[in-house]
């Protein structure tokens, strides 16, 4: 499977707050940079952190400017600019970010293990 298809299928299961697909495509403790830094989150503060967005709705409105790259048979690389909107007590946003995965295959099963956001100027 290409790494663009892991990308949708996890950004569709944030759609959805479809915790059993998030954590199935985690590899844990995964790498996660942000705005907030630099964070290595096991199983227990992953699911904290994703119980601790369920008011808030987001839909993915654009996914592009794709590059990725196969390491070898276990690890493939993304980056892509994706367009978001959040809506958080009635109130409507919305922002890109440029994002970069790594995707290791592990008992037959590909997993992020560490994923990037780097908001974009306006």
């Amino acid at each position: 499977m290409e790494a663009l298809e892991f990308e949708k299928r996890y950004w569709k299961a944030l759609e959805h707050h479809d915790i059993d697909t998030v954590k199935n495509l985690t590899r844990f403790p995964c790498i996660i940079t942000g705005k907030t830094g630099v964070r290595k989150v096991d199983e227990t503060e992953f699911h904290k952190n994703f119980e601790s967005s369920k008011n808030m709705q987001m839909k993915v409105l654009d996914i592009s400017d794709i590059k990725s790259q196969a390491i070898n048979e276990t690890t493939t690389i993304i980056a892509y600019i994706v367009q978001l909107e959040y809506v958080v007590d009635g109130q409507a946003s919305t922002f890109r970010c440029a994002c970069a995965s790594t995707w290791v295959k592990e008992n037959d099963q590909w997993l992020c293990a560490m994923h990037t956001e780097s908001d974009l100027e306006k």
